[in-house]
């Protein structure tokens, strides 16, 4: 809406409600716009004809594909933030996953005011995905057919972990050769998790390879049963 406004106004149309408040006579070739709960925009073009004579209408609708975020979204899992979504206007859900996306809407506070909101759309604004499996882990997901092989539950957006203190290391190089600007972000970070009491700890080995981490996590031997014999005192 806010867009649709603002290429209205471009165009030379003015609120309708500003036209009222100030007291201005509408004439034939003004242009004004109304619209209502910020959800439908209405255009006039005032003709010459006298309004007894009928009116031209045009009317169209847009659907608009995307994820909404719930009211209280914020959730942790792994040690990774997401926010809960539910998705409008019938969209194809395998189409959204690992692929930057962008926020859009408004934020209310308690006094009501309303505060604009987009983060992902300038160059060096952060960018938010939704995660799916990697290729070698997702072989009963292939088999799915289309419409369920993402499912709309799992379309909720990833936007932050915990990173290592002080591990990030952000490299930038000055304009050189054909390079206008190169960067190279490099960062680590955390994760824990409970394996049980029957591992031993000495003999945990991790391996990097390929950009696949593998953790080797063996579990104590088991030690042969002891037969112990028991004895009851008896008094008297």
């Amino acid at each position: 809406m806010t867009l649709s406004i603002a290429m209205a106004e471009e165009k030379g149309y003015q609120n309708i409600e500003d036209c009222i408040r100030e007291g201005v006579t509408l004439k034939a070739g003004d242009k004004v716009y109304a619209q209502y709960m910020k959800k439908t925009l209405a255009l006039f073009h005032i003709g010459t004809k006298p309004l007894t004579e009928g009116m031209n209408i045009l009317g169209a609708h847009v659907d608009s594909p995307r994820l909404d975020v719930k009211q209280n979204p914020l959730y942790e899992d792994t040690q990774m933030a997401y926010l809960d979504t539910h998705y409008y206007g019938g969209v194809k859900k395998y189409q959204w996953v690992t692929i930057p996306l962008a926020i859009h809407g408004v934020v209310v506070k308690k006094d009501g005011t309303v505060v604009p909101v987009v983060i992902g759309e300038k160059e060096d604004d952060p960018v938010f995905v939704i995660s799916d499996l990697l290729i070698h882990l997702s072989q009963d997901q292939l088999e799915k057919k289309a419409r369920i092989v993402i499912e709309g539950e799992g379309l909720d957006l990833l936007v932050g972990t915990k990173p290592v203190k002080n591990a990030d290391k952000d490299e930038k190089e000055k304009e050189t050769g054909k390079y206008i600007r190169k960067e190279r972000y490099a960062g680590a970070c955390t994760r824990s998790f409970y394996v049980g009491e029957e591992v031993d700890p000495g003999e945990i080995k991790a391996e990097f390879k390929h950009g696949i981490l593998k953790l080797f996590v063996p579990k104590k031997e088991a030690k042969p049963a002891v037969e112990e014999n028991k004895y009851i005192a008896i008094e008297g």
